[in-house]
């Protein structure tokens, strides 16, 4: 198998589907994903449409002795899909049957509870409906979610997964309108092959994605924005900003920014504008004055930097609006380095760091102390700067995670590199604010 046919996880999978979906968008398509692990691809795929994202919950029914053979599928309202051939041929009973369909229905109410919560199914009737999964395989649980929703009338339903058995696409494309598979290797093997990364999704991961498409489809339907240019002092210093907040954000990322950038910088507005559309509130201010920046030494002064931030996060933790939501930092360069440093202090409360090209080495005596899950994104052809981010990251102790964007240099101004980025640090931030709400 070739490398470059394999998805980093289901997050670049979804990114990768999407664009062959793009078509649909004019459609106004309704999102539904397989959980658990359609989900994240789900997400992308709603984020890049602007669609709203629900859920299907389907069960594959498993062989009693060999669980992950499946004999059939069962989902919601009632729906099952069997396949008698592999019922006969492993010599399933009746009584083995009806036992593993029972405990399966009882798990398709439970997800679907836990999923939800009180919220109505998403009404299907007369829209264009894409059903997303991580994978087919055997194709069975991809066929109840197609029969689950062909029954509540929908005008087109579309099967769009990364990878799939090419046989499988054939005899679904029986039951779906389209079917739209990114790869169909002769030989499948299993679909977890396809991914370097193919951990199981978590319910909180699957309840968190759903939260985040919700606020990002709400604030993509132009509600409310808190949108306004603001003034934070810190020791008697007046730092010029732009706070940025979503109706029903799941949290406010402030932007520590690197040498010669600033709240203005195309890159910066650029991945702030990913996250404003993911349902995230950013703060983009400058650290220092314009008088300030013109020294140099200040923007190397990393604990200027982060006294800077931390004011700013005080200033926003005050806020009567915004101050109990979940902050994380997104820095950059020496910007990074001030969010570490920041986020070591004793008396800061931040949920989660992002640092894109950052010079975590200026923070050196500060990572042991980081509390947050921290993501560092770095270009691969960046080669003393991702050095550098891979010593830093063998020094933090807490949750964090090493990204190299293949091709990119330090600005990412290569080709796709900076929506990488901006993915990137939208999935961090989804994931690590919002299951704090």
């Amino acid at each position: 198998m070739s490398a470059r046919y394999r998805f980093r996880d289901r997050h670049e999978a979804g990114r990768e589907l999407a664009s062959r979906l793009e078509p649909l968008r004019c459609e106004r398509p309704l999102v539904l994903a397989l959980p658990r692990g359609g989900v994240p691809v789900a997400y992308e795929v709603a984020t890049a449409l602007g669609a709203p994202l629900d859920v299907i919950v389907v069960r594959k029914l498993g062989v009693p002795f060999q669980p992950e053979l499946g004999m059939g599928a069962i989902g919601e309202r009632g729906v099952r899909v069997l396949n008698q051939g592999i019922i006969d041929a492993a010599h399933v009973t009746a009584a083995e049957l009806a036992a593993v369909d029972a405990q399966e229905a009882r798990e398709v109410v439970r997800r679907a509870r836990r999923y939800r919560g009180d919220r109505p199914a998403a009404a299907l009737e007369g829209r264009t409906v894409v059903i997303v999964d991580d994978g087919l395989a055997t194709g069975g649980t991809a066929r109840a979610a197609i029969r689950i929703a062909r029954a509540q009338g929908p005008a087109r339903i579309v099967l769009a997964v990364p990878v799939g058995s090419p046989e499988v696409v054939r005899e679904l494309e029986q039951d779906a309108d389209e079917v739209v598979a990114v790869l169909q290797p002769p030989h499948l093997g299993g679909v977890g092959a396809w991914y370097a990364d193919f951990t199981q999704t978590s319910d909180d991961e699957v309840v968190t994605l759903l939260a985040a498409a919700r606020a990002a489809h709400v604030a993509a339907a132009d509600a409310p924005l808190a949108d306004d240019e603001i003034l934070i002092t810190v020791d008697g210093v007046e730092l010029e900003g732009r706070l940025t907040v979503p109706d029903g954000a799941i949290g406010i990322v402030l932007f520590a920014h690197g040498s010669g950038s600033g709240r203005h910088s195309p890159r910066n507005r650029s991945v702030a504008g990913a996250l404003n559309h993911a349902g995230l509130g950013t703060l983009l201010f400058d650290l220092l004055t314009d008088r300030e920046s013109g020294d140099r030494a200040n923007v190397f002064d990393v604990d200027l930097l982060a006294t800077r931030l931390v004011g700013a996060t005080q200033w926003l933790r005050g806020s009567v609006d915004f101050g109990t939501l979940p902050l994380g930092y997104f820095g950059a360069s020496t910007g990074a380095a001030a969010a570490l440093g920041a986020a070591a202090r004793a008396d800061v409360e931040v949920d989660a760091i992002v640092s894109r090209g950052g010079r975590p080495d200026l923070a050196a005596r500060d990572l042991a102390a980081v509390r947050a899950p921290t993501l560092l994104i770095v270009g691969g052809e960046d080669r003393v700067v991702l050095e550098l981010n891979r010593e830093a990251a063998r020094r933090l102790h807490c949750e964090h995670r090493l990204e190299i964007v293949r091709g990119a240099t330090h600005l990412f101004e290569e080709p796709g590199a900076l929506e990488t980025v901006a993915g990137l640090a939208t999935q961090w931030f989804v994931l690590h604010l919002g299951r704090l709400l």
